[in-house]
């Protein structure tokens, strides 16, 4: 705010003139022979005004400068030759009185194998909040730059975890049989309490990581850049991926180009003057609804406070996307999660999928669309161009729809058919079956928290999640049934994460009898998914439903699972058909009990509450 003062007085003649100043350059870095070339640097600093950009580098090019009416922000395209090496490469901002140097430099390629993996049925999706899993570092409990955020008993205080207790934590996730970790926005957030915007009545810390004040930058509470490297590469040696959360949709109210933004149009209005968010995402995909009807939804601020970036300013889009494809290459991730999916343009989605796969031709990524509407949420997945001929391109979403009956059933004892109906409702999605699947996630309360929900819910709820079609996910802590009610409660801390935590629920000693239960369910589970690609990417083949009982199938070359759930408070007895299936009896491999197969029909008495998962020989 005050290089936008002093820009303002010197403009006006009311200060001497000064030399130009560079205080931060987006990206920092990039490398020669990438799919993006020239690259749009965005630099900020002081007394930028009729600044020309010097590239003094063999081969290096610099064009097409933009400097906004303060001289604060300065932009300009670097061409860089495809022989460069690594290093650091001499550009500077030059004006009549005198010149400041860019940093900037060439860094080597990540190797390719091993990174850039993506996601698929094949892997069982882990979602963590490092703040609340694990503190692997107690000195960056209350780092000096951002003091006083640090409060355990506050939901919304900064509580301690970090990216290294995420790596200490590895052996354990890879114990229950995970493949991939799903973690939060890693961004730079708000450093301070001295502002005046609450959410809840509580002070905005942002210790989710949805409220970027740098995104180029680590949160000083849960790592460094190269700590989220380590964690990326230790996780690789483990045989697990990762995938990273982030925001284009909005940054946090703290950010910098509030009160000072790049272009006139860098947001959707200002800090004064702003639409709030009305979350009408029907009218996203309903082809007679006008522009001014979609406004609030695209362009609105979230709660009124989180400022909405406008992506139809090219040097916003151009920025964002070369912001994602810098995490990507400096950390060899291999899939995002991306918030907020339908409060963007649809035709920046395609843009941005499309640089992606062009430098990353097998990373994925997962949208998020919170709606349990299906026809609504399958309108937002790619493969298919839609009324506006825009196809987004984006690999898979969350599977909204199918979440909240699986709670209706599962743990307030609905009936378990209108789950059998909704995935009836598949051929609604280009690919039903890259769809992520969970019981759930931040931004609902906990499954045990549901009314009615018990234990054996909660066991046949992860016997759904780890049989059926789709990419599973668990939700940190619902692996032993941790409560937690709306937001924050739902973000609990791991029990035995922290120093001081009366038990260490991540070892069975810590763990009482039913947490133990569902842990040990989880992880069959788990192991049985892993051995039998049927219940991964086999064909999903429904046998029957009922109120309360329901039979499918998951199969494939050499491997066929029939799955079945009774759902009642009683005993009962389970039939279905099973054609081309051999007589015989078919074990548990969930535990007691068998099924007989005659006559291709199936037949099997289930305990109340239970399922069974039957492996069949072929």
């Amino acid at each position: 705010m005050r290089q936008a003062i002093a820009a303002l007085l010197l403009s006006a003649g009311l200060l001497p003139a000064a030399p130009p100043q560079v205080t931060k350059v987006e990206p920092p870095n990039w490398w020669a022979a990438h799919s993006i070339n020239p690259i749009r640097l965005l630099i900020r600093g002081a007394n930028l005004r009729d600044a020309r950009v010097v590239a003094s580098a063999k081969g290096f090019r610099a064009s097409n400068v933009r400097v906004n009416s303060a001289g604060t922000y300065l932009f300009v395209d670097l061409a860089i030759p495809r022989s460069a090496r690594p290093g650091p490469v001499e550009i500077a901002a030059v004006t009549g009185e005198g010149k400041a140097a860019i940093p900037f430099r060439i860094d080597a390629p990540l190797p390719r194998q091993g990174r850039f993996q993506g996601f698929s049925p094949d892997d069982l999706i882990y979602l963590l909040m490092p703040d609340r899993f694990a503190d692997g570092d107690t000195t960056n409990d209350d780092p000096p730059v951002s003091k006083g955020l640090l409060d355990r008993s506050k939901g919304r205080y900064y509580h301690g975890g970090d990216l290294q207790g995420v790596i200490d934590k590895l052996p354990y996730l890879k114990d229950l049989g995970v493949t991939a970790i799903w973690v939060n926005p890693v961004y730079d957030n708000v450093n301070h309490l001295n502002r005046k915007e609450t959410y809840d009545g509580q002070p905005i810390t942002d210790y989710h990581g949805y409220g970027a004040v740098d995104f180029y930058g680590v949160e000083e509470h849960i790592g460094t850049l190269d700590k989220f490297r380590e964690l990326v590469e230790k996780a690789h040696a483990a045989g697990l991926k990762i995938i990273q959360d982030q925001v284009a949709n909005h940054t946090g109210p703290y950010h910098p180009w509030v009160a000072d933004s790049p272009t006139p149009t860098w947001y959707n209005g200002t800090l004064a003057n702003h639409l709030a968010n009305t979350w009408q995402t029907w009218t996203l995909m309903d082809p007679h609804s006008p522009a001014a009807m979609r406004k609030a939804t695209l362009e609105g601020w979230f709660i009124d406070i989180l400022p909405d970036l406008n992506q139809n300013d090219p040097e916003v889009a151009r920025y964002l996307i070369q912001n994602t494809l810098w995490w990507i290459g400096v950390s060899g991730m291999d899939g995002i999660r991306q918030d907020t999916w339908p409060y963007v343009p649809r035709a920046f989605w395609r843009d941005w999928m499309a640089a992606i796969k062009r430098e990353y031709p097998n990373f994925r990524v997962v949208g998020e669309m919170f709606d349990g509407d299906p026809a609504l949420v399958s309108f937002f997945q790619g493969g298919a161009a839609r009324f506006d001929g825009v196809d987004t391109g984006v690999d898979s979403l969350f599977d909204f729809p199918s979440h909240f009956v699986l709670r209706r059933a599962f743990a307030n004892g609905k009936s378990i058919r209108e789950l059998a109906n909704m995935v009836g409702h598949d051929y609604l999605y280009p690919n039903a079956a890259t769809l992520v699947t969970f019981l759930g996630l931040h931004d609902v309360p906990r499954f045990m928290n549901e009314p009615g929900a018990t234990v054996d819910g909660l066991k046949l709820a992860f016997t759904f999640l780890l049989t059926a079609r789709g990419v599973p996910m668990i939700y940190y802590g619902d692996e032993i049934g941790l409560p937690g009610g709306a937001d924050p409660d739902n973000r609990r801390d791991f029990p035995g994460g922290f120093p001081g935590d009366a038990r260490d629920a991540f070892t069975p000693a810590g763990r009482d009898a039913n947490q133990q239960a569902v842990f040990e369910h989880v992880r069959k589970l788990a192991g049985l998914r892993a051995a039998n690609v049927c219940l991964r990417s086999g064909a999903f083949t429904q046998l029957s439903a009922t109120d309360q009982s329901w039979v499918y199938q998951r199969s494939s070359p050499g491997c066929v699972a029939i799955i079945a759930f009774n759902n009642d408070a009683k005993a009962a007895k389970v039939t279905a058909p099973a054609p081309a299936i051999a007589d015989g009896r078919l074990a548990n491999a969930l535990g007691s009990g068998e099924a007989v197969l005659h006559d291709g029909q199936l037949t099997a008495e289930l305990a109340a509450r239970t399922a069974a998962v039957y492996l069949v020989a072929k």
